[in-house]
Protein backbone atom coordinates (compact mmCIF):
# COMPACT_ATOMS: atom_id res chain seq x y z
CA UNK A 1 0.00 0.00 0.00
CA UNK A 2 2.67 2.56 1.00
CA UNK A 3 4.71 1.81 -2.26
CA UNK A 4 1.31 2.55 -4.42
CA UNK A 5 0.89 5.53 -2.70
CA UNK A 6 4.92 6.36 -3.18
CA UNK A 7 4.01 6.15 -6.96
CA UNK A 8 0.76 7.88 -7.35
CA UNK A 9 2.17 10.82 -5.49
CA UNK A 10 3.98 12.39 -8.55
CA UNK A 11 0.14 12.26 -10.28
CA UNK A 12 -1.45 14.05 -8.06
CA UNK A 13 -3.39 17.08 -9.58
CA UNK A 14 -2.68 20.89 -8.17
CA UNK A 15 -6.53 21.50 -8.38
CA UNK A 16 -8.29 18.50 -7.39
CA UNK A 17 -12.11 18.29 -8.24
CA UNK A 18 -14.35 15.48 -8.59
CA UNK A 19 -15.35 12.20 -10.52
CA UNK A 20 -17.42 14.06 -13.26
CA UNK A 21 -13.86 14.58 -15.36
CA UNK A 22 -13.50 10.86 -15.74
CA UNK A 23 -14.95 8.79 -17.84
CA UNK A 24 -18.40 8.05 -17.58
CA UNK A 25 -17.93 10.39 -14.56
CA UNK A 26 -21.15 12.08 -14.96
CA UNK A 27 -23.19 8.68 -14.76
CA UNK A 28 -21.52 7.36 -11.75
CA UNK A 29 -22.15 10.51 -9.63
CA UNK A 30 -25.51 10.24 -10.56
CA UNK A 31 -26.11 6.65 -9.27
CA UNK A 32 -23.94 8.07 -5.82
CA UNK A 33 -26.95 11.07 -5.68
CA UNK A 34 -29.60 8.01 -6.13
CA UNK A 35 -28.03 5.87 -3.47
CA UNK A 36 -27.39 8.25 -0.93
CA UNK A 37 -30.53 10.62 -1.18
CA UNK A 38 -33.13 7.68 -2.20
CA UNK A 39 -34.32 9.72 -4.57
CA UNK A 40 -34.21 10.60 -8.85
CA UNK A 41 -32.88 14.01 -7.86
CA UNK A 42 -30.05 15.20 -10.42
CA UNK A 43 -26.98 16.71 -9.75
CA UNK A 44 -28.52 20.10 -11.03
CA UNK A 45 -31.85 20.05 -8.78
CA UNK A 46 -29.71 19.26 -5.73
CA UNK A 47 -26.94 21.92 -6.47
CA UNK A 48 -30.23 24.48 -6.99
CA UNK A 49 -32.02 23.16 -3.62
CA UNK A 50 -28.60 23.82 -1.60
CA UNK A 51 -28.68 27.30 -2.86
CA UNK A 52 -32.03 27.96 -1.98
CA UNK A 53 -31.58 26.68 1.36
CA UNK A 54 -28.31 28.90 1.62
CA UNK A 55 -30.06 31.77 1.06
CA UNK A 56 -33.15 31.25 3.33
CA UNK A 57 -31.21 29.99 6.22
CA UNK A 58 -28.85 33.04 6.24
CA UNK A 59 -32.14 35.16 6.10
CA UNK A 60 -33.00 33.60 9.66
CA UNK A 61 -29.39 33.93 11.15
CA UNK A 62 -29.92 38.14 10.18
CA UNK A 63 -33.04 37.84 11.92
CA UNK A 64 -31.58 36.20 14.91
CA UNK A 65 -28.65 39.02 14.57
CA UNK A 66 -31.41 41.43 14.52
CA UNK A 67 -33.18 40.18 18.00
CA UNK A 68 -29.97 40.19 20.06
CA UNK A 69 -29.27 43.42 19.36
CA UNK A 70 -26.33 42.31 17.31
CA UNK A 71 -24.44 45.73 15.54
CA UNK A 72 -22.66 44.31 12.49
CA UNK A 73 -22.37 42.28 9.68
CA UNK A 74 -23.46 38.70 10.05
CA UNK A 75 -19.65 37.75 9.66
CA UNK A 76 -18.90 39.72 12.24
CA UNK A 77 -22.02 37.72 14.75
CA UNK A 78 -19.96 34.50 13.07
CA UNK A 79 -17.12 35.91 14.66
CA UNK A 80 -18.21 36.90 18.29
CA UNK A 81 -19.85 33.59 18.59
CA UNK A 82 -16.61 31.39 17.41
CA UNK A 83 -14.59 33.70 20.35
CA UNK A 84 -16.71 35.28 22.99
CA UNK A 85 -15.85 33.66 26.15
CA UNK A 86 -19.54 33.52 26.77
CA UNK A 87 -20.07 30.47 24.65
CA UNK A 88 -17.46 28.18 25.96
CA UNK A 89 -17.28 26.70 29.03
CA UNK A 90 -13.65 26.27 30.91
CA UNK A 91 -11.58 23.58 29.55
CA UNK A 92 -11.40 22.05 32.74
CA UNK A 93 -12.73 18.65 34.44
CA UNK A 94 -15.55 21.50 35.75
CA UNK A 95 -16.77 22.61 32.10
CA UNK A 96 -16.54 19.15 30.90
CA UNK A 97 -18.99 18.00 33.58
CA UNK A 98 -21.06 20.99 32.97
CA UNK A 99 -21.52 20.06 28.94
CA UNK A 100 -22.48 16.83 29.86
CA UNK A 101 -24.96 18.13 32.74
CA UNK A 102 -25.88 21.15 30.07
CA UNK A 103 -26.89 18.36 28.07
CA UNK A 104 -28.61 16.03 29.99
CA UNK A 105 -30.96 18.61 30.83
CA UNK A 106 -31.67 19.42 27.34
CA UNK A 107 -32.83 15.86 26.30
CA UNK A 108 -34.81 15.42 29.99
CA UNK A 109 -36.58 18.66 29.29
CA UNK A 110 -37.54 17.61 25.47
CA UNK A 111 -38.50 13.71 26.80
CA UNK A 112 -41.35 15.35 29.36
CA UNK A 113 -42.80 16.08 25.63
CA UNK A 114 -42.51 13.53 23.44
CA UNK A 115 -45.64 11.83 24.33
CA UNK A 116 -47.57 15.44 23.00
CA UNK A 117 -46.03 14.64 19.44
CA UNK A 118 -45.77 10.99 19.61
CA UNK A 119 -47.31 7.59 20.28
CA UNK A 120 -44.91 4.79 19.59
CA UNK A 121 -41.93 5.94 22.37
CA UNK A 122 -38.37 3.78 22.58
CA UNK A 123 -38.32 1.86 25.38
CA UNK A 124 -34.64 1.79 25.32
CA UNK A 125 -33.12 4.43 27.63
CA UNK A 126 -30.11 7.07 26.41
CA UNK A 127 -27.49 7.85 28.11
CA UNK A 128 -25.05 10.91 27.48
CA UNK A 129 -20.82 9.70 28.13
CA UNK A 130 -17.67 11.49 27.12
CA UNK A 131 -15.97 9.55 24.53
CA UNK A 132 -13.43 6.99 25.99
CA UNK A 133 -9.68 8.21 26.47
CA UNK A 134 -8.64 5.59 24.37
CA UNK A 135 -10.29 7.33 21.02
CA UNK A 136 -10.82 10.82 22.24
CA UNK A 137 -9.78 13.59 19.61
CA UNK A 138 -9.49 17.09 19.76
CA UNK A 139 -12.93 18.41 18.39
CA UNK A 140 -13.58 15.62 16.49
CA UNK A 141 -18.00 15.27 16.24
CA UNK A 142 -20.14 14.07 18.96
CA UNK A 143 -22.26 10.94 17.62
CA UNK A 144 -24.64 8.46 18.54
CA UNK A 145 -24.19 4.54 19.33
CA UNK A 146 -27.08 2.20 19.35
CA UNK A 147 -27.87 -0.19 22.23
CA UNK A 148 -28.83 -3.66 21.98
CA UNK A 149 -32.11 -4.53 20.79
CA UNK A 150 -33.34 -6.24 24.35
CA UNK A 151 -32.20 -3.22 26.18
CA UNK A 152 -29.31 -4.95 28.10
CA UNK A 153 -27.27 -1.66 26.57
CA UNK A 154 -28.26 1.73 26.33
CA UNK A 155 -27.98 3.69 23.39
CA UNK A 156 -25.08 6.59 24.12
CA UNK A 157 -24.72 10.00 22.97
CA UNK A 158 -20.97 10.42 22.79
CA UNK A 159 -18.96 13.94 22.78
CA UNK A 160 -15.43 14.38 22.35
CA UNK A 161 -14.43 16.59 25.16
CA UNK A 162 -10.80 16.90 25.10
CA UNK A 163 -10.58 20.60 23.92
CA UNK A 164 -13.54 22.76 25.05
CA UNK A 165 -12.77 25.29 22.80
CA UNK A 166 -14.31 23.16 19.96
CA UNK A 167 -17.21 22.74 21.59
CA UNK A 168 -19.42 25.89 22.02
CA UNK A 169 -22.37 26.04 23.48
CA UNK A 170 -23.98 27.82 20.97
CA UNK A 171 -24.57 24.28 18.89
CA UNK A 172 -24.59 21.86 21.70
CA UNK A 173 -28.89 21.93 22.23
CA UNK A 174 -29.11 21.29 18.93
CA UNK A 175 -26.67 18.47 18.50
CA UNK A 176 -28.23 17.02 21.56
CA UNK A 177 -31.52 16.07 20.07
CA UNK A 178 -29.89 15.18 16.59
CA UNK A 179 -27.90 12.18 18.52
CA UNK A 180 -30.62 11.84 21.08
CA UNK A 181 -34.23 12.46 20.86
CA UNK A 182 -36.23 12.94 19.21
CA UNK A 183 -32.97 12.12 16.48
CA UNK A 184 -31.23 9.21 16.48
CA UNK A 185 -31.79 7.20 20.06
CA UNK A 186 -35.44 7.58 19.46
CA UNK A 187 -35.59 6.60 15.54
CA UNK A 188 -33.13 3.56 16.01
CA UNK A 189 -35.00 2.52 19.27
CA UNK A 190 -37.57 1.93 17.74
CA UNK A 191 -36.80 0.82 14.85
CA UNK A 192 -34.99 -1.92 16.67
CA UNK A 193 -38.18 -2.58 18.90
CA UNK A 194 -40.68 -2.93 15.81
CA UNK A 195 -42.19 -6.40 15.65
CA UNK A 196 -44.24 -7.98 12.99
CA UNK A 197 -41.98 -6.67 10.17
CA UNK A 198 -38.83 -8.66 8.64
CA UNK A 199 -35.93 -8.91 11.49
CA UNK A 200 -33.55 -7.43 8.73
CA UNK A 201 -35.79 -4.50 8.44
CA UNK A 202 -35.53 -3.54 12.14
CA UNK A 203 -31.45 -2.69 11.35
CA UNK A 204 -31.40 -1.77 8.31
CA UNK A 205 -30.27 1.88 7.65
CA UNK A 206 -30.66 4.25 4.35
CA UNK A 207 -28.62 7.56 4.89
CA UNK A 208 -31.57 10.26 3.38
CA UNK A 209 -34.11 8.70 6.14
CA UNK A 210 -31.73 8.45 9.15
CA UNK A 211 -29.80 11.83 8.97
CA UNK A 212 -32.99 13.38 7.44
CA UNK A 213 -35.11 12.22 10.73
CA UNK A 214 -32.24 13.21 12.49
CA UNK A 215 -32.39 17.14 11.01
CA UNK A 216 -35.83 17.38 11.24
CA UNK A 217 -35.43 16.64 14.88
CA UNK A 218 -33.38 20.12 15.47
CA UNK A 219 -36.12 21.78 14.09
CA UNK A 220 -38.99 19.89 15.64
CA UNK A 221 -37.30 20.34 18.88
CA UNK A 222 -37.82 23.84 18.36
CA UNK A 223 -41.48 23.57 18.18
CA UNK A 224 -41.60 21.21 21.28
CA UNK A 225 -40.13 23.98 23.00
CA UNK A 226 -36.29 24.07 22.50
CA UNK A 227 -34.00 26.39 21.98
CA UNK A 228 -35.53 29.22 24.51
CA UNK A 229 -32.12 30.88 24.35
CA UNK A 230 -31.47 33.06 21.01
CA UNK A 231 -27.79 32.88 20.73
CA UNK A 232 -28.94 28.46 20.60
CA UNK A 233 -30.89 28.67 18.41
CA UNK A 234 -28.38 30.21 15.87
CA UNK A 235 -26.47 27.50 16.84
CA UNK A 236 -29.02 25.19 15.38
CA UNK A 237 -29.26 27.23 12.50
CA UNK A 238 -25.31 26.71 11.91
CA UNK A 239 -25.56 23.12 12.29
CA UNK A 240 -28.37 23.42 9.61
CA UNK A 241 -26.73 25.95 7.03
CA UNK A 242 -23.58 23.16 7.08
CA UNK A 243 -25.94 20.27 6.12
CA UNK A 244 -27.13 22.66 3.12
CA UNK A 245 -23.76 24.28 1.85
CA UNK A 246 -23.24 20.17 1.48
CA UNK A 247 -25.37 20.50 -1.18
CA UNK A 248 -23.97 23.01 -3.01
CA UNK A 249 -20.36 22.45 -2.54
CA UNK A 250 -20.73 18.25 -3.44
CA UNK A 251 -22.76 18.64 -6.36
CA UNK A 252 -20.28 21.79 -7.16
CA UNK A 253 -17.46 19.54 -6.83
CA UNK A 254 -18.72 16.11 -8.94
CA UNK A 255 -20.91 17.87 -11.89
CA UNK A 256 -19.72 21.56 -11.95
CA UNK A 257 -16.02 20.99 -12.16
CA UNK A 258 -15.54 23.19 -8.37
CA UNK A 259 -11.98 22.54 -7.55
CA UNK A 260 -11.05 22.31 -3.37
CA UNK A 261 -10.19 25.81 -3.48
CA UNK A 262 -13.55 26.81 -4.85
CA UNK A 263 -15.43 24.45 -2.91
CA UNK A 264 -13.74 25.68 0.37
CA UNK A 265 -14.63 29.28 -0.45
CA UNK A 266 -17.61 28.60 -1.06
CA UNK A 267 -17.78 27.13 2.21
CA UNK A 268 -15.91 29.41 4.06
CA UNK A 269 -18.19 32.84 2.72
CA UNK A 270 -21.62 31.32 4.34
CA UNK A 271 -20.67 29.59 7.23
CA UNK A 272 -19.21 30.35 10.70
CA UNK A 273 -17.03 26.75 10.70
CA UNK A 274 -13.59 26.92 11.33
CA UNK A 275 -10.76 26.33 8.28
CA UNK A 276 -9.51 23.28 9.51
CA UNK A 277 -13.46 21.30 9.91
CA UNK A 278 -13.79 23.05 6.20
CA UNK A 279 -11.23 21.62 4.61
CA UNK A 280 -11.92 18.42 5.97
CA UNK A 281 -15.61 18.27 4.93
CA UNK A 282 -14.78 19.43 1.51
CA UNK A 283 -12.22 16.10 1.84
CA UNK A 284 -14.75 14.10 2.82
CA UNK A 285 -17.00 14.83 -0.01
CA UNK A 286 -13.97 14.46 -2.74
CA UNK A 287 -13.23 11.28 -1.76
CA UNK A 288 -17.46 9.96 -1.12
CA UNK A 289 -18.99 11.43 -3.91
CA UNK A 290 -22.85 11.89 -3.19
CA UNK A 291 -22.63 10.79 0.39
CA UNK A 292 -23.47 14.04 2.35
CA UNK A 293 -25.98 15.19 0.08
CA UNK A 294 -28.07 12.59 2.02
CA UNK A 295 -28.97 14.87 5.06
CA UNK A 296 -30.79 17.68 3.89
CA UNK A 297 -32.68 15.90 1.36
CA UNK A 298 -33.88 13.61 3.65
CA UNK A 299 -34.86 16.29 6.19
CA UNK A 300 -36.64 18.57 2.87
CA UNK A 301 -38.93 14.98 1.64
CA UNK A 302 -40.32 14.87 5.86
CA UNK A 303 -41.21 18.20 5.44
CA UNK A 304 -42.51 18.32 2.69
CA UNK A 305 -44.95 15.13 3.45
CA UNK A 306 -45.81 16.76 6.92
CA UNK A 307 -46.98 20.38 4.41
CA UNK A 308 -49.04 17.68 2.40
CA UNK A 309 -50.42 16.03 4.89
CA UNK A 310 -51.39 18.88 6.93
CA UNK A 311 -53.35 20.59 4.11
CA UNK A 312 -54.89 17.51 2.47
CA UNK A 313 -55.80 16.66 5.79
CA UNK A 314 -57.04 19.89 7.56
CA UNK A 315 -58.49 19.16 10.90
CA UNK A 316 -58.33 15.41 10.83
CA UNK A 317 -54.16 15.66 10.91
CA UNK A 318 -52.81 14.42 13.55
CA UNK A 319 -48.78 14.97 14.29
CA UNK A 320 -48.67 12.53 16.88
CA UNK A 321 -50.25 9.73 13.82
CA UNK A 322 -48.06 11.19 11.27
CA UNK A 323 -44.49 11.08 13.48
CA UNK A 324 -45.94 6.81 13.69
CA UNK A 325 -45.92 6.62 10.55
CA UNK A 326 -42.64 7.68 9.33
CA UNK A 327 -40.97 6.23 12.44
CA UNK A 328 -42.97 2.70 12.79
CA UNK A 329 -42.24 0.93 9.27
CA UNK A 330 -38.09 1.12 9.94
CA UNK A 331 -35.93 3.04 7.90
CA UNK A 332 -37.18 3.56 4.05
CA UNK A 333 -35.50 4.67 1.04
CA UNK A 334 -37.77 8.08 0.85
CA UNK A 335 -39.88 7.33 -1.96
CA UNK A 336 -41.65 4.18 0.19
CA UNK A 337 -41.80 6.49 2.74
CA UNK A 338 -43.75 8.79 0.68
CA UNK A 339 -45.98 5.91 -0.30
CA UNK A 340 -46.16 4.79 2.97
CA UNK A 341 -47.66 8.18 4.11
CA UNK A 342 -50.01 9.28 1.30
CA UNK A 343 -51.57 5.71 2.09
CA UNK A 344 -51.81 6.60 5.41
CA UNK A 345 -53.72 10.10 4.46
CA UNK A 346 -56.07 8.32 2.26
CA UNK A 347 -57.29 6.09 5.05
CA UNK A 348 -57.75 8.83 7.67
CA UNK A 349 -59.78 10.78 4.66
CA UNK A 350 -61.70 7.30 4.09
CA UNK A 351 -62.27 6.97 8.03
CA UNK A 352 -63.58 10.28 7.97
CA UNK A 353 -65.89 10.53 4.98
Amino acid sequence: MISWLQAQLPELEEQPTGVSRHPDGDAFYQHRLKASTTTDLTAEEIHQIGLAEVDRIKQEMLDIKEKVGFEGSLEAFFEFINTDEQFFYPNTDEGRQAYLEDSRAFLDAINQKLPDYFGLLPKAELQVKRVEAFREQDGAPQHYSKGTPDGSRKGTYYVHLSDMSAMPKSTMEGVAYHEGNPGHHMQVSIAQELEGIPKFRTQLGFNAYVEGWALYSEILAKEMGGYENPYYDFGRLVNEIWRAIRLVVDTGLHAKGWTEEQAIQYFSDNSSISPGAIKAEVRRYMVIPGQATGYKIGMLKIQELRAVAEEELGDQFDLRQFHDIILGGGALPLDILEEEIRRWIAKVKKKGA
